[in-house]
């Protein structure tokens, strides 16, 4: 069953054409890399799927639920972690978790038990009483991943989940990432390619708001149409969807 369904998306921003006609589905057990070079329109479609933008034509579905005719339903089985991970910057991690908490409506042992597996997934323990403004940035895009997996969604939207984040925390985030895929539909963009072979069971290449590709992993690295892209090559097949640009030509 396709958890995220997305059909003839558009957004017209006063003449501009952000997004362009697009249209996908993303299934349960499902991550899917979204890359572009930016202003490729993958933010803006990721606002539209998660209700933070209205969209100027088409129609986008979350478990079912129209984004726009049902967005409380929808919204509560998505997890979003936007693009700079805002937070109150004067509140602590346990108490901005504890507020979203609330605003999830997370009551009883299961509010506890979902706040003390968030905070042990992301590993926040040793912030957690520390103001989120004196954190560092990889911190920060922690507890702003906190907060996407607090309620246990069914689809997840992340925005460069990985930014900021020392070696350590990106290995820590892909291998929770790997570990909730099974159940959950995801749908992460990100420019570093090493993390769609990482995590990936799909990717689409988006640029000017088209899709240009859809490829996914095949025996001999990824495979986009007639495009493969060996290990640790696919920037190579990345530059020359989206600029024409062939293998091997210099950069």
């Amino acid at each position: 069953m396709a958890m995220i369904e997305i059909d003839g998306l558009v957004k017209d921003f006063d003449g501009f054409i952000a997004v362009d006609d697009v249209s996908f589905t993303v299934e349960r057990g499902t991550v899917m890399g979204f890359l572009g070079p930016n202003g490729a329109g993958k933010s803006t479609t990721m606002k539209m799927i998660t209700g933070f933008l209205p969209p100027t034509a088409g129609r986008i579905t979350v478990c079912g639920f129209d984004v726009w005719d049902r967005p409380i339903a929808a919204k509560r089985r998505i997890g979003y972690l936007p693009e700079g991970a805002p937070a109150y910057p004067d509140m602590t991690p346990r108490g901005f978790l504890e507020f979203c908490a609330d605003i999830r409506r997370l009551s009883g042992a299961d509010r506890a038990k979902k706040l003390d597996q968030a905070v042990d997934r992301i590993q926040l323990g040793d912030v957690l009483d520390q103001p989120i403004d004196t954190l560092s940035k990889g911190f920060k895009r922690r507890v702003g991943l906190a907060q996407a997996i607090l309620h246990d969604p069914e689809v997840l939207i992340l925005d460069e989940p990985t930014d900021g984040l020392d070696p350590n925390q990106k290995h820590q985030v892909r291998a929770l990432i790997r570990a909730m895929a099974p159940e959950k539909a995801i749908i992460i963009s990100t420019h570093i390619l090493e993390e769609v072979e990482a995590v990936c069971s799909r990717a689409m290449i988006i640029a000017r708001g088209k899709v240009l590709a859809e490829g996914h992993p095949a025996a001999d690295g990824w495979q986009f149409g007639d495009l493969i892209a060996g290990p640790g090559r696919l920037d190579a097949v990345f530059r020359q969807i989206t600029t024409g640009q062939a293998q091997g030509e210099a950069a």
